[in-house]
């Protein structure tokens, strides 16, 4: 606890003497006018989200504890759901099969548009089951095979998710309901030859006719999930505004005319999934088919015109986490296969399951899938503290103003997790120094910086796990779950070696500047000979 407190006092001074420097250095900047008014710890950490918060040195606690509950609505409707998806993927879905034939039989299929899989987070006005991101989360643990489980995410999670998000009243109207359906499959199109993660350089262009009544769209995508079987696809292209290129995103049918696909990738373990290039030969794509613009973000037409940028990342941010649900449930079908196989295997007149090293083993994959399973419930928290590379710089003068002395109190945690939550508060203050340094030092060019920003991400990553498990152990502490004891030993033990992960890389952000570089110098050598340098030891070289 005095550790605690003079990390948080010696914070206070410093960004104390850090927003001195800075108001008298940017008040001859500023004109003399006056600076925004200082805040309070408490006040600065209201209306941001909690990853922000987490980068500004502030765990915001409200948005985490109590851990989220279905409403009673929502938990009948999961429940009635989920036990049909389990029972049908155990009896009725032979994953060999469809990974050696290549493809998912209709009949599986039929039974997955049935039980409304295709649209869990469609509106149920729109023929879905209107989940929220945490029911969602929940159905994806349960796909079971590989190949279906990446066909109805690929629809879900990216292939639909910007009509969802980003598509206006008469957009969803039109596509949704017979998505939700499965009546139709959705894809996403954004990856090219020459654009993978730099989703800014594609290719494709799309122009627009003379009338303005619709884009001629032209060029082609590569690694399309549902690419071969989709009608409707989120399509990104450029198109040229106020004479510069800018990506915009469209909704694109197969029916338009123009859109071929070609033959499937052979893949390891997703076989009858289908992945497949994608190529546009001026299809006609009518400008109410763009998404995206205005004020709202759904404005669609001529409006979204050059904003397929932002839909592009909000797609993507919204969509990842059914991701790790569906890992989370494969680690859970993992774990109990081993722990199944380790207790009836026996070596050396043992069970497998006494020697230490499978235990460590099985305690690992225990302490991750719990950690996982919780972050996949809460989600929605983790969002990108910096989307806009420009917000970075102003984020150094924006910190210090808003004095930080010390994180939120962490209401709602259980008694018995009082050391793990005050491992969280600690490492919380200093994940916040450490971003405030790196910033001073590097400022807008810190997007450059990426073993500094790999620390800073894995560091984050394990700061938000360890408040999803407290948050959740706290839970079923005070709820008196039959499982309280066993989530308990999980979480304790996981803050314990998340805090020491964070900690170690929070050091090497300071201590590994001269490692790093003389990292990138031994890479740089081999990349300008193309092999591996040194001589063989035995001295006789190929």
């Amino acid at each position: 606890m005095l550790g605690l407190q003079l990390a948080r006092r010696a914070r206070h001074v410093r960004l104390e003497n850090a927003a001195t420097a800075i108001r008298a250095a940017s008040s001859t900047s500023n004109g003399g006018k006056p600076k925004a008014k200082v805040q309070s710890a408490k006040d600065a950490s209201e209306g941001v989200s909690y990853t922000r918060g987490l980068f500004l040195g502030v765990n915001n606690a409200k948005l985490a504890f109590p851990f989220p509950k279905l409403s009673t609505d929502e938990s009948e409707t999961l429940q009635s759901l989920v036990n049909p998806v389990v029972k049908f993927f155990e009896e009725g879905v032979d994953a060999k099969l469809i990974d050696d034939t290549k493809i998912i039989p209709e009949e599986t299929l039929a039974s997955l548009k049935e039980m409304g899989l295709f649209g869990l987070q469609i509106p149920e006005e729109l023929n879905g089951l209107g989940l929220s991101n945490t029911g969602y989360a929940r159905v994806c643990e349960e796909l079971s095979d590989a190949s279906i489980a990446v066909t109805i995410m690929a629809h879900q999670s990216i292939g639909l998710k910007g009509i969802l998000l980003n598509g206006n009243a008469a957009q969803q109207a039109k596509y949704l309901p017979k998505l939700a359906t499965g009546e139709n499959l959705a894809a996403f199109a954004l990856t090219e030859p020459s654009s993978g993660s730099d989703a800014q350089s594609i290719k494709t262009r799309a122009v627009l006719s003379e009338d303005k009544s619709h884009f001629i769209l032209n060029g082609g995508k590569i690694w399309i999930s549902n690419g071969g079987w989709a009608e409707v696809m989120t399509v990104f292209a450029q198109t040229e505004v106020d004479g510069k290129d800018k990506v915009t995103a469209f909704i694109v049918e197969r029916a338009f005319g123009g859109l071929t696909s070609g033959p499937p990738e052979d893949k390891l373990g997703i076989r009858g999934s289908n992945t497949c290039q994608v190529f546009f030969d001026n299809v006609k794509v009518p400008v109410e088919n763009v998404l995206g613009g205005g004020e709202d973000g759904k404005t669609g037409g001529l409006a979204g015109v050059g904003h397929g940028f932002k839909v592009a990342m909000n797609i993507l941010n919204n969509g990842r986490f059914g991701i790790g649900a569906a890992s989370g449930g494969q680690l859970r079908r993992v774990i109990a296969k081993a722990a199944e196989h380790a207790t009836q295997r026996k070596q050396f007149g043992a069970s497998l399951s006494e020697f230490g090293l499978i235990k460590e083993k099985i305690g690992h994959l225990a302490l991750n899938t719990y950690a996982i399973e919780r972050l996949s419930a809460v989600g929605s928290l983790f969002k990108n503290p910096f989307s806009d590379p420009a917000a970075v710089a102003s984020e150094i003068s924006s910190r210090v103003q808003k004095k930080i002395s010390a994180p939120a109190t962490l209401e709602g945690v259980h008694p018995k997790l009082k050391a793990s939550a005050d491992l969280l508060q600690t490492r919380t203050i200093e994940f916040g120094d450490a971003v405030e340094s790196l910033l001073r030092k590097h400022g807008k060019t810190i997007v450059h910086e990426q073993l500094q920003l790999k620390r800073i991400a894995d560091a984050s990553i394990q700061l938000f796990a360890m408040t999803a498990t407290i948050s959740r152990a706290s839970t079923a502490l005070a709820d008196k779950s039959p499982t309280a004891a066993h989530e308990l030993a999980l979480t304790q033990l996981y803050a314990e070696i998340a805090s020491d992960k964070i900690r170690n890389n929070l050091r090497e952000i300071q201590t590994h500047t001269k490692k790093d570089s003389q990292l990138k110098a031994i890479a740089d050598q081999v990349f300008a000979q193309s092999k591996y340098i040194p001589s063989h030891p035995t001295g006789v070289n190929a």
